[in-house]
């Protein structure tokens, strides 16, 4: 079951940065690389995890568009996958590279 659910997170990644590249034009959403994906078991949510380029502003900005669009990106996975549910999607920022390298510089600094 573990490596079901692998697969259908690496799947939802796929899709939705994909989708997020080519079929939207929300003007707030600048540079988002989505990290992960985590998906209930029942595929009845999936939390989508994003890095952006830039500060806070383009942080908020990007989190608000794609909020806004989910249900295009919803729709994209229905047609790209062949799971029965469409998972609701919710958007989080992924801090992970912020944390590296804010490790790295503690690091470096001894």
């Amino acid at each position: 079951m573990a490596q079901r659910m692998r697969r259908v997170n690496e799947l939802m990644r796929e899709v939705i940065g994909s989708a997020i590249a080519t079929e939207l034009e929300d003007p707030r959403i600048g540079f988002v690389t989505v990290t992960s994906v985590d998906t209930s078991p029942d595929l009845r949510s999936a939390r989508v995890y994003v890095s952006v380029l830039g500060g806070e502003t383009e942080r908020e900005a990007s989190l608000a568009g794609l909020r806004s669009s989910h249900g295009v990106l919803q729709s994209a996975i229905a047609r790209e996958t062949r799971i029965k549910r469409t998972p609701t999607l919710t958007f989080h920022y992924d801090d992970t590279p912020e944390r590296g390298v804010r490790i790295s510089r503690l690091l470096e600094d001894e």
